[in-house]
């Protein structure tokens, strides 16, 4: 399994503070969030990291190191564009693919080892359903996802990591003109094929750092010593 980390776009959500540095550069207690992404994928046993980063994507390089790959986005075009640029490489295996505003101190290290194929999706309840692709149930059955909706049909957020395996090119192409695409287009696919593992981490264990009031929660959350960096390495 090879692993992507999408982290292009401009940070909007950040201004002013991803003005002058990349969101993932931001400090949680000390350690960019980059840092808990990086321990949380290699310790689930994967090596061959590639990562999407905009024009502060040298000031990454600098902090992390030469032992992964990096793909310049020159211009953010949305996700689907992002991903594209990071195909070369990562074709024709599972993958692990990591959207940089999330942290998450969960143990991927069993999933990773016992995929089979298919999908493996996190879940966690969430206050504002508008702002995460949410799962739809029939009698508890997941039967859809469907991205910020207006009237959300549960309250379960699909969050932005996910194991896919090596059809999930296939899918994407299938779905990467659709207008204003999103990574649910792709999962729905796998939802569709009843291929995907739900997983409920449960609050404490995903977190989307894309925002102020997201950055401080997990701040509180790590001085709590609910999210650690555990150097285990390959």
């Amino acid at each position: 399994m090879k692993a992507i980390i999408v982290a292009g776009g401009h940070g909007s959500r950040l201004h002013p503070l991803t003005l002058h540095t990349h969101k993932t550069l931001l400090p949680l207690c000390g350690r960019p969030i980059i840092d808990y992404v990086l321990a949380a994928i290699r310790n689930a046993g994967i090596a061959d990291i590639t990562i999407i980063g905009n024009k502060f994507i040298d000031k990454i390089k600098a902090h992390v190191g030469e032992d992964m790959k990096y793909v310049l986005e020159k211009e953010p075009k949305g996700v689907a564009a992002a991903l594209e640029l990071a195909r070369s490489g990562n074709e024709g295996c599972p993958l692990l693919i990591w959207f940089s505003d999330n942290i998450s101190n969960i143990d991927l290290s069993k999933y990773v080892a016992d995929f089979k194929g298919g999908a493996v999706l996190l879940s966690r309840e969430v206050e504002k359903p508008s702002e995460f692709g949410i799962a739809v149930f029939d009698k508890g059955e997941l039967i859809d996802i469907v991205e910020k909706p207006i009237s959300a049909p549960s309250n379960i957020a699909i969050g932005g990591i996910y194991l896919f395996d090596s059809s999930f090119w296939n899918k994407f192409d299938l779905a990467k003109n659709i207008a204003n695409f999103s990574i649910s287009d792709v999962t729905k696919q796998y939802v569709n094929q009843n291929s995907v593992e739900l997983v409920t981490v449960g609050s404490n264990t995903w977190m989307d750092c894309g925002t102020p009031e997201g950055l401080q929660i997990a701040a509180q959350m790590i001085e709590e010593g609910l999210f650690t960096i555990q150097e285990v390495g390959i």
